[in-house]
């Protein structure tokens, strides 16, 4: 039995082929699409939407499919309609308020068959803009601040968005400290963005401080295709989004508030909320299609037509107060915890991987974290963590060839005692792999899987 956040929500049915639009625009993670060809399809069917869109009930077509590759499990095909589409780009227009009156461009940094870069292309549709494609998205070069920096000199609005994964503005700031040539462009090109959106994987504390000293409107964005993109930003939710959470059984351990355990805080009005994430709005996918069993797992109807979206995600919803308001009006900010595959149990106690990545990127010489469970005979799970440093962190003679094995070792054995401290002893690592960067998927995140088969091997090996 599923708890859901209203009585009587039903599982949805899902969508079928015969419901795609005739022009519907359909990406596969594992196949490269053509931004061109995206481009004029969504000119016609948003079009097509914003001439009729009083008109259109719920049988609207799809218009936008995004597919998994199915390298790890059955492939998703979520169905997303103009509508839903629509919904997410005028969320994100509402909640930035800086150059109101200029039109929204997008300058596309991410592939086309990821759901942050078909959304770069629905958005400038929506918003009546022709986007900014850099050459990294259509040629075989790689995203660097060059490409950037070229790519932004085309931009004419003085409101204007990019959609990054963190990995992105990491090279972006590095390479903006270690090039004085190059940095102050780079700051500059930064700064003229209306928002930064950075999603596809967590960004560290250290990359959002970094960011807010240069002064830039970065939010990191909550979010996935079956909600057309974030629709949290930087743990606000998004207007015309809802958000609720249900406790379940087999959740991490609730992260320190404030220095405080989440039940040793005080009382609050609107207390303390942690449970499976459950989203709401007109934004919502309408399931998989042709998949009637995962769709009924993730998808629901209450009886009036509102529809919620169940996610693999644990969160932790806690009222802040609104500016310039009193104390009793607060509103909430979501904290994602982790997902439900990521809780780990080791020796038979239960540790979220997300926090273990949490507190190796709180260190200054780590720029990002991954961290995965390996199955072992003594511990059932074994914690493992891969992580990347930041360019001051190596040594001055291994800066070519990483660090010395002494090093190596010695942060090692700092970053697991950090973890002990921290969380406890079990969710120290017991294999700490310092790589030089993570292999990345064809959308520009980490590759979780080839970064699981290295730490595999290191573990065997040590």
């Amino acid at each position: 039995m599923i708890n859901t956040p209203v009585p009587g929500l039903a599982p949805s049915p899902a969508p079928q082929e015969a419901a795609l639009h005739p022009q519907a625009v359909q990406v596969r993670a594992d196949q490269p699409a053509d931004p061109h060809a995206m481009l004029s399809a969504f000119e016609q069917l948003l079009g097509d939407y914003a001439a009729g869109a009083e008109n259109i009930g719920v049988t609207e077509p799809i218009a936008l499919v995004v597919g998994t590759s199915g390298s790890t499990g059955t492939p998703k095909r979520t169905a997303l309609t103009a509508r839903a589409l629509a919904a997410s780009a005028a969320a994100t227009e509402n909640f930035f308020e800086a150059n109101a009156n200029a039109a929204s461009q997008w300058l596309m940094a991410l592939p086309a068959h990821y759901i942050a870069g078909a959304q770069v292309l629905a958005r400038s549709v929506l918003a009546g803009t022709s986007p900014v494609i850099a050459r990294s998205v259509t040629e075989p070069v790689h995203f660097t601040p060059e490409v950037f920096l070229q790519a932004v000199e085309q931009m004419s609005s003085a409101r204007r968005f990019i959609s990054l994964v963190p990995t992105q503005l990491h090279k972006l700031l590095e390479s903006a400290d270690t090039d004085p040539r190059l940095g102050a462009e780079i700051h500059e090109a930064l700064g003229s963005f209306t928002g930064i959106l950075l999603g596809g994987a967590p960004a560290s504390a250290d990359l959002l401080a970094a960011a807010s000293a240069l002064g830039l409107n970065t939010v990191t964005t909550y979010g996935s295709a079956e909600t057309a993109g974030g629709c949290v930003y930087s743990g606000s939710v998004l207007p015309g989004v809802r958000v609720e959470l249900m406790p379940e059984e087999g959740m991490p351990a609730v992260p320190n508030i404030g220095g405080k355990p989440a039940h040793e805080e005080p009382a609050h009005e609107d207390p303390v909320q942690v449970g499976r994430i459950w989203i709401s709005g007109a934004h919502l996918a309408n399931g998989y299609i042709g998949d009637a069993a995962r769709t009924a797992e993730h998808f629901f109807t209450a009886a009036d037509g509102t529809r919620w979206y169940r996610t693999d995600d644990y969160g932790l919803l806690t009222p802040v107060a609104a500016p310039d308001s009193n104390e009793n009006c607060s509103e909430p900010h979501l904290q994602v915890l982790g997902r439900s595959d990521d809780v780990l149990i080791s020796g038979g106690v239960k540790i979220s991987a997300r926090a273990v990545a949490t507190v190796l990127e709180e260190h200054p010489a780590v720029r990002e974290a991954c961290v995965v469970g390996l199955p072992d005979a003594r511990w059932g799970t074994a914690i493992a963590a891969a992580v990347t440093l930041v360019p001051s962190a190596l040594a001055p003679s291994a800066a070519g060839n990483g660090m010395s094995s002494a090093l190596n070792e010695e942060l090692s054995a700092l970053l697991r005692a950090r973890c002990a401290e921290k969380l406890g002893a079990p969710a120290a690592p017991k294999q700490l792999s310092i790589l030089p960067d993570f292999p990345l998927t064809s959308t520009g995140k980490p590759d979780r899987a080839e970064i699981y088969s290295i730490l595999d091997r290191d573990y065997r090996q040590g």
